[in-house]
């Protein structure tokens, strides 16, 4: 068996007529700015252009957006605190955007000192003797964002740095910035730094940043080195953590400039546009089943048996499409070709039955009030029925489904299920007043496959007996059996 090697990541090349000189700098005119100033400097740019500032970012345009665009204008560090999967991380992760592009650096610096702005006495002794003729580097913005996951076992080496005995050792004075090893803070100097989950940091390591958000420098060991460190500081939390499992100390949330609270999608419409964006779908599913598992992660999230404090991630609604998508896959690689009338594979479009399957697979991904224990998967059943009756009534509404309840009359019925084929659903119920309307309530196009007629017909099934109107059965193997009245 051969070895597998991970990729190596793709390193931005500078393009070639950028300087390659300090005086080249200079000649081009180009001008120190902090990271602040350049941040502000480009945000209002593209508020200027109309270019879309965050791109990615859904539900916050008009509620988070503004406080963290006031707040990068400003010049604020700032720590967004919300629940979990309330997309905190990814809108960190895209100020980095912001940055410019390519910014020059001193080749070699650990810090990513900037030639007219040099830190530490070695960078100033070089510039100072080579002057104009000083070769330069270029920076490309996606490697200047850092990002470390606070855990209890961080520490202030990781964090801030340490001294380095093999250079002790070698006859450096501990005074000197050359001993020291240098954490993650101060090596994204010049760029943007994250903490997630400030909250599990050890109180006695959130201390250690205390100095990097107020004045700018840093202590290790005892030893302060006056490196005027050039960055923005934004955290992560959970208004959970400051109760179960830690808090943020008072000092350093007083040295955050900004204090910004996320939210879940505020309607339907950002939910579904959410899960478009997001999901990995591996088979075709139609819009009216996305809107029933939006429907379904905003009522699990409003549920008095599901803890608020903890919150239902947008991944939840993200996964139950994904496991749909991946259910339908499913039947379409179990049923024969000899399923369907022509002879070809059937095709993978999910239907609104495949949801059952994410009660199950999906319920560790809510945490429950204590008194509901033994009781997860019937009270999201319960909030998944309640989803799709909400999503019938929203689509078909008022019209005359007369032509599907007369199909088992005298004693009729009808058969679906995981691995009941399109065909052979559409074969039992033929021809069937009212489901072209049905099929143009549901935006399924004019000219629909036989599977996305199927997922039709299916829904409409499925709403008729959570209105009472059609009785529903679920034999051994696993079909459901629509029939009778409700």
């Amino acid at each position: 068996m051969g070895r597998v090697t991970a990729p190596t990541p793709v390193i931005p090349v500078p393009p070639a007529d950028l300087p390659g000189t300090l005086g080249a700098l200079r000649a081009a005119g180009h001008q120190y700015r902090t990271v602040k100033q350049e941040l502000r400097d480009n945000l209002l740019a593209r508020m200027r252009s109309g270019e879309t500032r965050f791109p990615g970012i859904v539900g916050y345009d008009d509620t988070v957006l503004p406080e963290v665009e006031r707040a990068v204008l400003a010049g604020h560090d700032m720590v967004l605190l919300g629940e979990r999967g309330q997309g905190k991380t990814r809108l960190i992760r895209s100020l980095g955007a912001l940055l410019d592009e390519w910014t020059p650096v001193l080749p070699g610096s650990v810090l990513n000192e900037h030639p007219m702005h040099p830190l530490t006495p070695a960078s100033r002794a070089q510039v100072a003797e080579a002057g104009d003729e000083l070769p330069i580097g270029w920076l490309h913005r996606s490697m200047r964002y850092g990002e470390k996951l606070a855990t209890p076992d961080t520490s202030v080496g990781d964090l801030i740095g340490d001294v380095d005995p093999i250079r002790i050792a070698q006859g450096r004075t501990l005074g000197d910035p050359e001993t020291i090893h240098f954490g993650l803070v101060p090596r994204t100097n010049r760029g943007i730094f994250a903490v997630n989950e400030l909250p599990d940091l050890a109180e006695r390591i959130q201390v250690a940043l205390l100095n990097v958000l107020e004045e700018r420098d840093i202590q290790v060991r005892g030893y302060q080195l006056r490196l005027p460190l050039d960055l923005l500081l934004v955290a992560s939390a959970n208004p959970e953590d400051y109760t179960n499992r830690g808090r943020i100390i008072t000092p350093l949330k007083d040295r955050f400039g900004a204090e910004i609270r996320t939210h879940y999608p505020v309607d339907l419409e950002l939910e579904l546009a959410l899960i478009r964006q997001e999901a990995d779908l591996v088979a075709e599913v139609p819009e009216h089943v996305l809107e029933v598992l939006a429907r379904f992660a905003r009522a699990v999230r409003e549920s008095p048996s599901v803890d608020p404090r903890s919150g239902v991630s947008a991944r939840f609604a993200i996964a139950a499409a994904e496991t749909v998508a991946g259910a339908a896959l499913r039947r379409a690689g179990l049923l024969a070709a000899s399923d369907t009338p022509d002879g070809r594979p059937e095709a993978a479009v999910a239907r609104v039955g495949d949801a059952v399957s994410v009660t199950s697979t999906l319920r560790g991904k809510v945490e429950f009030e204590s008194g509901e224990e033994g009781r997860e998967i019937e009270i999201l059943a319960h909030l998944l029925r309640t989803a799709t009756a909400e999503t019938f009534r929203a689509h078909l509404a008022g019209l005359d489904l007369s032509g599907f309840t007369a199909l088992v009359e005298d004693g009729a019925a009808i058969e679906t299920g995981e691995l009941v084929s399109a065909a052979e659903l559409l074969r039992q119920v033929g021809t069937v007043p009212g489901l072209a309307k049905v099929l143009d309530r549901l935006e399924l196009g004019d000219a629909p496959t036989s599977e996305e007629a199927a997922a039709a017909v299916e829904f409409v099934l499925e709403g008729l007996h959570l209105t009472r109107r059609l009785g529903k059965d679920v034999t051994d193997s696993g079909r459901t059996v629509y029939g009778g009245r409700g």
